[in-house]
């Protein structure tokens, strides 16, 4: 190993020291940095015991950074790339569900802050909320500005 080489080990705390990953994460991003087969195992594994890998923690990062401003879909896709247990990314995306559409309208009126004057503006807006993971009937009742309570007739 040359003398100006990082381990593996270390390589991977600086990527955690910048923010939260999952065990399989790190496996991706540091897979081309193994010399011996192994080698990045045994290093996760010595990083997970000690509690430095931790994926709860990857989970409510996420969910806490990117909930605010995304929809329940595009957040469950952003966890299940991070190849977290699939129970535990529905559990969370399931808490999501019911504040789904209050978030979709505090998304909606810092970005355009009233209802579309037109069509055109009215399928950007759809776009806009649609392309941030919000479901279709959640993006037609805020861009039709009904109110959160309204139920169907």
């Amino acid at each position: 190993m040359a003398f100006d080489q990082i381990s593996l080990k270390g390589r991977a705390l600086r990527l955690l020291a910048g923010r939260e990953h999952s065990r399989a994460e790190l496996q991706r991003k540091l897979s081309a940095h193994e010399t011996e087969p192994g080698e990045l195992a045994k290093a996760l594994d010595e990083l997970e015991a000690k509690g430095f890998i931790n994926e709860q923690r990857v989970l409510e990062s996420v969910l806490h950074r990117r909930s605010a401003r995304l929809g329940a879909s595009r957040v469950r896709q952003e966890l299940q790339a991070k190849g977290l247990d699939p129970q535990a990314v529905a559990e969370a995306v399931a808490g999501l569900q019911g504040s789904e559409e209050a978030r979709a309208r505090e998304v909606w009126r810092k970005r355009f802050g009233g209802p579309p004057a037109d069509a055109p503006e009215r399928a950007r807006q759809m776009r806009f909320l649609l392309t941030r993971g919000f479901g279709a009937e959640v993006v037609r009742r805020v861009v039709k500005g009904a109110p959160a309570d309204d139920s169907e007739d």
